[in-house]
């Protein structure tokens, strides 16, 4: 088949940036005054989520620094609802494999899937706290701030929900998710979020935002009282810093990686659209329309999970070879998603996965296609396009081209290169 040729571009994104993070986690702290009420000899449980958030180990350490300085005793607790499997020695090694261990963050990790209720919302929703977090003395959550790759509203990823799902661990996260297809992301994460902060010790928080260069851009510390408000003015920051594609409509985009160290969908539908909490949802306005979207495979640290896949159109042999299919699977069920487990179209090679999509773009020849290829959806500086795109005068970025149209290529077994 016919392909159009492909260029290198290289996009501007703005880029604020923490150079010294270290320095800004305390300059974060020092005004919350937790002196007042974290007494030296007691413990402080520490959010560690299970996402791919950058300067994490050197955050959760400044952190641990920051609290040893006041004479407390802290340590961390996995707060990733479902994820590992759905087992706290899971969780263990996801933690493990960004860094974060008992040695570089200079505190104990205490896993577990335990958790103790704390009763009920006004409106009913049971509320349940990771055991180990809610028998310390204090608790500081710690988590990115970021649109969500499902909900839209004022709130969305960030402080509460870590406290709703990454602290409700597996039993939680399933509650939360069912209680989610009856009832609007908002006013539930509003109302367990308030319901822990009033029945259990949360002293502090800390939100982590990120350019879109997948950098720390800022960090900012959170009275409880204020968790909500300080979110949503951080999520305004989120979602303008956010990387994009250079276009907004495309026959094809090609994705490298997917994984739930890149986003909790795999890809951010934020960036490549589809973007719905459930099926039966309308699907979010003003995002990009992807014909086609082709996964060529999984990241490392998604350890198998390949939640999200069922975004895709097409994929390769090798990425199901990769799948761990029961931990996938629990991920989607626990949020009350299960197609995204659904196993897409696919194919031993790369050109097979290209051939099938590109004959069905339309009445258009191949060879006008408008590609879009990225590594994922993290990393978007540079982005390869099919040339056809450069006559889409409606650019959502601004780029430069940074190598010349050349042959789309591929290997002697038919596969891309990875960008």
């Amino acid at each position: 088949m016919p392909y159009p040729k492909m260029l290198k571009i290289r996009q501007q994104f703005e880029r604020p940036r923490v150079d010294n993070v270290a320095a800004a986690v305390h300059k974060a702290l020092e005004p919350l005054e937790l002196a007042r009420s974290i007494r030296p000899g007691s413990t402080v449980a520490l959010t560690a989520g299970s996402r791919g958030i950058a300067n994490i180990p050197m955050v959760l350490r400044s952190v641990v620094e920051f609290l040893k300085g006041l004479g407390a005793r802290p340590f961390l607790v996995p707060a990733m609802g479902s994820h590992g499997g759905g087992t706290a020695e899971g969780q263990r090694r996801i933690l493990e494999s960004y860094g974060i261990t008992e040695a570089a963050i200079g505190a104990p990790i205490q896993a577990s899937m335990e958790v103790l209720p704390l009763g009920e919302t006004d409106e009913g929703f049971p509320v349940v706290l990771d055991r180990f977090a809610a028998q310390a003395d204090h608790i500081g959550v710690i988590a990115r701030v970021k649109p969500h790759t499902g909900y839209d509203g004022p709130i969305e990823s960030g402080l509460l929900k870590m406290m709703m799902i990454g602290l409700g661990k597996h039993g939680g996260a399933l509650t939360y998710h069912r209680i989610l297809l009856e009832k609007p992301f908002d006013q539930v994460v509003r109302s367990v979020g308030r319901t822990i902060r009033e029945r259990a010790p949360i002293r502090f928080g800390l939100g982590l935002v990120e350019n879109a260069y997948d950098e720390t851009a800022k960090i900012e510390g959170a009275a409880p009282a204020d968790f909500e408000a300080r979110e949503e003015q951080l999520l305004v920051l989120a979602k303008y810093w956010l990387g994009k594609l250079p276009f907004r409509e495309a026959d094809l985009l090609i994705v490298d990686e997917i994984g739930k160290d890149i986003s909790g969908s795999g890809m951010d539908t934020n960036v490549v659209g589809r973007k719905r909490a459930f099926r039966n949802a309308p699907l979010a306005a003003g995002l990009p329309n992807m014909r086609h979207i082709f996964v060529r495979g999984l990241s490392e640290h998604t350890f198998g999970n390949a939640a999200g896949i069922g975004n895709a159109d097409f994929t390769t042999m090798r990425l199901i070879r990769a799948m761990d299919y029961r931990a996938t699977v629990i991920n989607c069920l626990t949020a009350g998603y299960p197609e995204g487990a659904n196993l897409p179209v696919h194919f031993d090679s790369d050109r097979e996965a290209l051939d099938a999509a590109l004959a069905i773009i339309g009445h258009r020849p191949p060879e006008s296609a408008r590609i879009l290829h990225i590594r994922n959806t993290l990393h978007l500086e540079e982005v390869e396009i099919s040339e056809p795109c450069l006559d889409d005068p409606n650019r959502a970025t601004e780029f430069n081209i940074a190598v010349a149209p050349r042959p789309l290529i591929l290997d002697a077994r038919g596969d891309l290169s990875p960008l």
